[in-house]
């Protein structure tokens, strides 16, 4: 989805304020997408190598505030800068940081200035080696328990029994870890996630021994 460059998520309801920022982005080395819902700036987060969040603070279908203590406490630390026209006071400002935002614009904005401040943040993030490009893909808690099992060999049904959720659900978090990973097989998702030492090497104690053990 995203070409060359750093990638930045725009969330914006207001065309002519999201192309503003997508112009001003581009033209400096960006790659950019434009959305106009917290649930698609969302879906990009947890599914794309994001290196930066654009959001709204008043969006359609949820606040930017929303959107940013979703992602954190996901785990998530891709840096956030909040844009608002009217929740511009130092109150507001001062809400959206506390909430783990890196950012916080009031509009109009410079173009220059978001560019300026984009550059330093993610320059920042990649200089402590955070950054995904640079590092393993970051992970909810749920997708680490289940990568965990998946590295001990239990199966689909097995996770969902042990984790006390459906085998669908156990399913959409592999399918999830799929695409952060850039894999197409169970055994590449392992192999990867032991290459980037997520998961350690011990014995696997699956469901069937450890029920032999306690009895």
């Amino acid at each position: 989805m995203f070409k060359k460059g750093p990638a930045v998520v725009i969330a914006e309801s207001d065309r002519r304020s999201s192309d503003a920022a997508a112009t001003a982005l581009r033209r400096t080395g960006y790659s950019t997408v434009e959305v106009k819902t917290g649930s698609e700036a969302l879906e990009l987060a947890r599914r794309e190598e994001v290196d930066l969040l654009v959001l709204e603070v008043t969006l359609p279908d949820m606040t930017g505030y929303e959107v940013c203590r979703t992602l954190r406490d996901e785990g998530d630390d891709t840096p956030i800068f909040f844009l608002s026209g009217t929740h511009t006071d130092s109150v507001d400002r001062v809400a959206g940081l506390l909430l783990g935002a890196d950012d916080y614009l009031a509009k109009p904005f410079d173009p220059n200035e978001l560019v300026a401040r984009a550059h330093r943040h993610i320059r920042r993030r990649e200089a402590s080696g955070t950054s995904r490009r640079h590092s393993a893909p970051r992970l909810t808690p749920r997708e680490e328990q289940i990568l965990k099992l998946l590295a001990r060999g239990w199966t689909l049904k097995q996770v969902a029994a042990e984790l006390t959720i459906s085998p669908k659900t156990v399913g959409t978090h592999i399918q999830n870890l799929f695409a952060k990973f850039d894999v197409h097989h169970r055994a590449e998702l392992v192999a990867r996630a032991y290459a980037l030492r997520l998961v350690e090497p011990e014995t696997a104690i699956g469901p069937a021994r450890r029920d032999r053990d306690s009895t």
